[in-house]
């Protein structure tokens, strides 16, 4: 009785169980070098303006393979879509391995992002198809916790071996790892066994019009917040290393900083939701998500860096609850391409905020960082004003 108690209060099932578990290895290995990309191509020749154009180049990717994601998990069921993923996610890391210039680590990218990106509606779908509605939140929080560990282990561990061996050395090494890691996750995903649902065909324009006006309501709250994200993000690295002269290596501090605040506040968060409401949690992430790119700016040594990363890691306490209003929102037969459907949308609308970021940082470093903060305040006014808490329960 009391490990089936566990086991519900942590919406721990065997399909969420099992993809949390494939997060969490794909995980392991992007997190070794994804943080110190910007630099591996500032080592290739890349400037400030193309390391902005490859955040928005991200972004982009991030936003056109999400439906198409979304659709193929619908379509030939979750576990088939997952191994398609994988593979192209794996193709992408070789290139990046054996990238002779810049120009290459783009055309990983393209590759790379299908784990990312085409992927994440299935995620969210096998969550949706496995827990009923009161316990979504915590599936979502399992999920994120697997997913997060990773990033707080990984970039310790990448930033060691970069800080010792350098850039170029260190990046390739940790992409090995994540080749290995990514064979192990397509042995795993064979053991998703979730009955493929069919409904009547349905195309794009019929997905949007399934979407209930407090999901558009989020959608758009969320598109501004995303444009605060994506303005200053990439550049932190920068900004930290190349501005305030702190160290790769405790730069990868800061980021396990940043990821352990996240997953203390995860569970608590997740299981208040699910009983009290998501509105309060979603909320205080877009705070945090204003006020994040404002703290880094306003540091001025490793200290008060540290308390801007802990702010950074609070900008997941609500995480969970938004994907699950997402899910609770979508229709049983259309989940994964509603999922797809509402990040193509709010993908595609930031893809220019890092290029805009690229050329905002060529004023001065600072002003990327000030603009996403005062876009990031009005995101989360939008939300608060707009969407009604019993849409949000």
């Amino acid at each position: 009785m009391r490990r089936r108690s566990a086991t519900d209060y942590l919406g721990l099932e065997r399909n969420v169980v099992i993809v949390s578990a494939v997060v969490f290895l794909l995980g392991l290995g992007e997190e070794l070098w994804k943080k110190f990309l910007p630099k591996y191509l500032e080592l290739l020749g890349a400037g400030p303006v193309i390391i902005g154009l490859f955040g928005t180049t991200e972004d982009f990717f991030d936003a056109v393979y999400q439906y198409p994601g979304g659709w193929l998990a619908d379509r030939v069921g979750r576990r088939r879509a997952f191994l398609v993923f994988i593979g192209l996610a794996s193709a992408g890391y070789l290139v990046y391995l054996l990238s002779p210039s810049w120009q290459w680590v783009f055309i990983g990218l393209g590759l790379a992002m299908a784990w990312h990106s085409m992927a994440s509606p299935g995620i969210f779908a096998v969550i949706g198809d496995a827990l009923p509605k009161e316990r979504r939140a915590m599936g979502f929080t399992l999920q994120s916790i697997l997913k997060r560990v990773p990033m707080v282990i990984s970039p310790l561990v990448g930033g060691t071996v970069i800080a010792a061996f350098g850039i170029s050395y260190g990046v390739r090494a940790s992409l090995v790892v994540t080749l290995v890691l990514a064979f192990l996750s397509l042995l795993i995903v064979l053991s998703i066994n979730i009955p493929l649902k069919v409904g009547a065909p349905v195309n794009i324009r019929g997905v949007w019009r399934s979407f209930h006006v407090a999901l558009k309501r989020l959608l758009i709250s969320d598109i501004i917040i995303r444009m605060c994200e994506g303005m200053a993000d990439i550049f932190v690295i920068l900004y930290v290393t190349n501005v305030l002269g702190i160290s790769l290596a405790r730069y990868g501090v800061l980021v396990a900083i940043q990821i352990t605040t996240s997953i203390l506040v995860y569970i608590p968060a997740g299981r208040i939701a699910d009983r009290v409401g998501r509105k309060p949690f979603v909320i205080v992430t877009f705070v945090c998500f204003a006020l994040f790119p404002l703290s880094v700016v306003m540091s001025s040594n490793f200290a008060s860096l540290v308390v801007a990363f802990i702010i950074g890691g609070l900008r997941e306490i609500g995480e969970p609850s938004r994907k699950a209003m997402i899910v609770d929102f979508a229709q049983e037969n259309l989940r994964a391409r509603t999922v797809g459907l509402y990040y193509l949308l709010r993908s595609i609308t930031i893809t220019p905020s890092a290029a805009i970021g690229g050329l905002l940082w060529k004023l001065t470093p600072q002003v990327p960082f000030v603009t996403a903060g005062i876009i990031g305040i009005i995101g989360t006014l939008v939300f608060a004003a707009t969407v009604e808490e019993r849409y949000a329960s």
